[in-house]
């Protein structure tokens, strides 16, 4: 089977190619899928030269999520039968024609989703889930800003909240960026993610700030995020994409009564299995109620991930880029 496989950790995924793999053999518990899609996420470009902090045993193959049909079933696997429709994904492996994972780390594909889009919204809707509803409790009505909201993640984001009653303000760094999240998911704004954004923003919410604050770019538009959060507020911690870990002068939460608040979707899930549960069946039903469609920018053969990798790194996509085995 084709597989993208990192041999060595190396920059610039230089340890990291197709490969001719035997196809594997489910165990005990275990379900083969035959993958359809593999979504492309920000720790695959990581793991490749060992900059994430899961660090698979080498030579493994690339991928967190994917969309795909059963193919086989180990011994003891009662709930899945070949040819069901199926996404998940188990920290690694999706980028393959085949991946083996544990049954449970399976669920029923949404029906009205295609196999790119089923492909695109596990990871990024379950991040945006988790910040949203339980890390923010977010309340209709409510002002949302969401940085980087032309990614993956902050897409995803901009797409739940109008779904959850929030108004929703989308920071995105281009014309053409913002151009695109207005026509897909019409937020109640779409503002220009440069210094100077928190004037706007206050502007926007009638001098009071944002109650949410959804960042995963850190750096100097967390600095500003702290001038234009609402007493009361929360700022939901996601990453750092701008390379600068920012840091809050405790005077300002106190002044301004906000939380900081760090959001881990995977972690969440591992410490609260029955809440991470609830969460997984919460944006499945949205899905399968069509109240959330996941944007897929690209979708690429299997042979063009370096193509489907650069357009994370250059910033360009606008929601998802899947490869297709």
């Amino acid at each position: 089977m084709r597989a993208l496989q990192v041999r060595e950790l190396l920059p610039g995924h230089g340890g990291a190619g197709l490969a001719d793999l035997p196809i594997p053999a489910p165990g005990p518990g275990e379900v083969r899928v035959r993958v359809r899609a593999a979504g492309v996420n920000f720790p695959d470009l990581l793991m490749t030269s060992g900059g994430y902090q899961l660090k698979p045993e080498l030579p493994f193959v690339s991928g967190l999520e994917f969309a795909g049909e059963v193919d086989a079933v180990g011994k003891g696997v009662a709930d899945w039968n070949a040819g069901d429709a199926v996404v998940g994904g188990n920290r690694f492996g999706a980028m393959a024609e085949y991946a083996v994972v544990p049954a449970g780390a399976l669920r029923a594909k949404p029906g009205g989703l295609s196999w790119e889009e089923a492909a695109a919204y596990p990871v990024a809707y379950l991040t945006a889930y988790v910040a949203l509803v339980r890390c923010a409790r977010i309340e209709p009505g409510e002002w949302l800003l969401v940085h980087g909201a032309a990614g993956g993640v902050g897409l995803a984001t901009v797409d739940l909240a109008k779904a959850l009653g929030a108004r929703v303000i989308a920071a995105a760094s281009s014309a053409e960026k913002r151009e695109a999240i207005a026509r897909l998911y019409a937020p109640d704004a779409v503002i220009a993610a440069e210094p100077g954004f928190r004037d706007g923003v206050k502007a926007l919410t009638e001098g009071k700030g944002a109650a949410v604050i959804f960042d995963p770019v850190g750096g100097d538009v967390f600095d500003e995020s702290t001038r234009c959060i609402a007493f009361g507020g929360r700022l939901l911690v996601v990453g750092f994409a701008s390379g600068r870990i920012p840091e809050v002068s405790v005077n300002m939460p106190l002044i301004k009564g906000f939380s900081v608040v760090g959001v881990r979707a995977g972690e969440y899930g591992r410490r609260f299995p029955e809440r991470g549960a609830e969460n997984v069946a919460a944006i499945d039903a949205l899905a399968n109620e069509g109240k959330i469609r996941p944007h897929v920018h690209a979708a690429l053969d299997l042979a063009d991930w370096r193509e489907g990798f650069a357009m994370l790194e250059r910033r360009e996509a606008v929601g998802k880029v899947v490869l297709r085995p």
